[in-house]
């Protein structure tokens, strides 16, 4: 199908022409076969780079009214953001934060942006332009499974259909594995495929060659097998030389590659060991490499930083959650216009931006997961293979899967035979239930156990389970929320009226789990109490508060720290609502006075290179702790209003934080 024959304004067919796209690919063919134009609900299951976002666009500008694209990542958002609103005629909005707000200022775009936790903390608000919604697409809708962003995700669009019931839905995944079980739950036609438009082949290494799934065969002279006497040694060693032959060969041959790795020190590792042996030098098309290694040098001081400009500099770079956002989006930009031959990252970055390589490898198939060392989802590494093969810059892609020697045979049958775990609902997590039952009863969208089930009988969950009876849990959390004091009921019947009292109800529009709202309560109480009795309540206060709560990430307190960390808290024990013998977790807690000291500190002036040096974390974890921070000093502030206590110590603390970083 030529692009002349889409029923879109003559501009936006020019567009897509600028862009390269004169024919549609198959899968998109189908698409439009399939209704997208015409208002059609559609579930796209097709590979990465088949053109997904132009289905999504399709649907969006033949929309008879504004629309929604949803997506898990704030990277990701601001990505798409900037194609949209790229489009002729269409003025695109993005919204990824602000978790106490409407946002009715997005009532004005034709396309929003946005994460699925900011539409829900919308909605949550009042937010009356979602009622007008024409069209919503659920980017990567495979995330329906995933632990905790998974029940916020079809709860919303369980809401956006109740709310918006003429709106089209459209859900795009490359690696979902039942996508026919959520197009039957979005009531959608089903467009599969396997179509890609450069062809993709996965092989396992082992023994020195790589077995391809088309029957191929090809040699990698990565040394000895005996490169160690240790056996724990030649297990780790033998890998690593295998991927630097198999890299060194796409970048030689003038490609691009990613290697993914289990962890951030690993990626660090990996990309400062291929810098030292040259394996990209003079192979970017680009020639940019030392500009952009002064780029990232400039961002900070920091030594990570230090070391990414010093890979840069040799055509190779690390990508993680550790780096600052300046960083990654440095380093993005990079890859993407060929200044950057060869990317070490963790699995992170293949559900994240769109940074496709003509060879993806993937040396580590295990991580450790708090336990013991456990195989990655095969979802997971379908996600990284996906990343292999560039439209118009390569001739094809390939995958490479580096396990263990011993165990080709296993690889094979996890990952390059066997499908993608089947995309279920969690939404019967007890947490997650909880959450979403405050959310609908604060809202005044169900104010009976009945009406709450009859919510939640729009979801995936519903949709999958067979005689689906949340009744029982339902009633659980229901007893959970009324013992926190943040719901009434006026019985256990399943016509039970409740309500969400006046702390319920802020604690929804603040948008943080129950739990968090129950612990900022008890700090509040506190610090009202030292307050009277004329204590010390300072910035590490009302940060000691926010940072022990299930909604602030945790930062890691390594076993050389802990004594050091114990004495501050010691030393500091007047200034904390919690006392040391009367911590229910006591490590967790104590890992709560780190983030708190770190950010205290950062307050007071701290740089990032010191605090990364002296704390041990990355610039990108003192960015997600800073910016969750602000967010829940925010709430804090506005439950000690419910509670009725006088206090100004999290407004101001958030205030300086916020001057902090300008």
């Amino acid at each position: 199908m030529d692009v002349g024959e889409l029923p879109v304004r003559r501009r936006i067919r020019d567009r897509f022409r600028q862009e390269g796209i004169e024919t549609l690919y198959p899968p998109q063919r189908a698409a439009v076969e399939a209704g997208i134009c015409d208002g059609n609900n559609l579930v796209a299951a097709i590979p990465t780079a088949s053109g997904k976002t132009l289905i999504a666009e399709l649907a969006m500008v033949t929309a008879d009214g504004p629309s929604l694209y949803m997506c898990p990542l704030r990277a990701l958002a601001r990505e798409k953001h900037e194609t949209f609103d790229a489009l002729p005629g269409v003025d695109a909005g993005l919204a990824t934060g602000e978790y106490d707000s409407p946002a009715e200022e997005l009532a004005t775009y034709d396309i929003v942006v946005a994460t699925s936790e900011k539409v829900d903390s919308a909605i949550r608000n009042g937010a009356s332009w979602v009622d007008d919604l024409a069209c919503v697409v659920v980017d990567e809708v495979h995330l329906l499974g995933s632990d905790r962003r998974g029940p916020t995700l079809e709860v919303t669009v369980a809401t956006l259909r109740r709310r918006a019931p003429e709106a089209q839905l459209v859900a795009l995944s490359a690696t979902v594995a039942n996508p026919e079980d959520v197009a039957e739950w979005l009531d959608a036609d089903l467009v599969e495929s396997t179509w890609r438009p450069v062809e993709l082949r996965t092989g396992v290494y082992a023994d020195g060659r790589v077995a391809f799934d088309d029957g191929a065969v090809q040699p990698v002279d990565a040394g000895s097998e005996t490169v160690a006497d240790a056996p724990e040694e030649r297990a780790h060693e033998q890998p690593t030389k295998a991927t630097s032959r198999l890299i060194e060969e796409t970048v030689g041959n003038g490609g691009q590659a990613l290697s993914f790795v289990r962890s951030r020190r690993e990626a660090e590792t990996l990309a400062e060991r291929f810098a030292r042996s040259g394996i990209a030098e003079r192979h970017t098309t680009g020639g940019n490499d030392s500009a952009v290694a002064d780029e990232i040098r400039a961002i900070d001081g920091t030594a990570t930083g230090e070391r990414l400009a010093d890979c840069v500099r040799s055509g190779v770079a690390f990508h993680h959650a550790g780096l600052g956002s300046e960083h990654r989006a440095a380093v993005e930009t990079a890859f993407r216009n060929r200044e950057i031959a060869c990317l070490c990252a963790t699995p992170t970055l293949a559900a994240g931006v769109n940074l496709p390589a003509r060879r993806v490898v993937v040396r580590d198939l295990k991580r450790y997961t708090g336990s013991a060392m456990e195989w990655l989802p095969v979802l997971e590494v379908h996600q990284m293979c996906g990343r292999a093969g560039r439209p118009h810059l390569d001739p094809y892609g390939e995958a490479v899967l580096v396990g263990d020697c011993d165990s080709p045979e296993e690889l094979t049958r996890r990952y390059v035979e066997g499908d993608p775990e089947a995309v279920a609902s969690n939404l019967a997590d007890r947490s997650s239930l909880r959450t979403h039952t405050l959310s609908l009863v604060a809202t005044g969208f169900a104010d009976t156990p009945r009406e709450i089930l009859d919510r939640f009988d729009g979801t995936f969950y519903a949709s999958r389970t067979p005689s689906p009876d949340l009744s029982g849990d339902v009633a659980t959390v229901i007893e959970d929320l009324a013992e926190m004091e943040l719901v009434r009921a006026s019985g256990t019947s399943a016509d039970a009226r409740l309500s969400a009292t006046e702390l319920g109800t802020q604690v929804s529009r603040q948008y943080v789990r129950p739990e968090t709202g129950t612990r900022i309560v008890r700090g509040v109480e506190t610090i009202g109490r030292m307050q009277t009795d004329g204590g010390s309540v300072t910035q590490l206060t009302a940060l000691e508060v926010v940072c022990d709560t299930t909604d602030m990430q945790d930062t890691y307190l390594g076993n050389r720290e802990r004594a050091d960390m114990y004495r501050f808290a010691r030393r500091r024990s007047e200034e904390l609502t919690t006392g040391m013998n009367d911590a229910d977790d006591f490590e967790r807690w104590l890992e709560s006075v780190k983030t708190a000291r770190i950010l205290a500190e950062w307050i007071d002036g701290a740089s990032v290179e010191t605090l990364v040096e002296s704390y041990r974390i990355g610039p990108g974890d003192l960015e997600s702790r800073v910016s969750r921070a602000e967010w829940l000093l925010g709430a804090g502030d506005a439950i000690a209003g419910v509670v009725g206590v006088d206090t100004p110590i999290f407004e101001s603390t958030r205030q300086e934080l916020v001057e902090r970083q300008e």
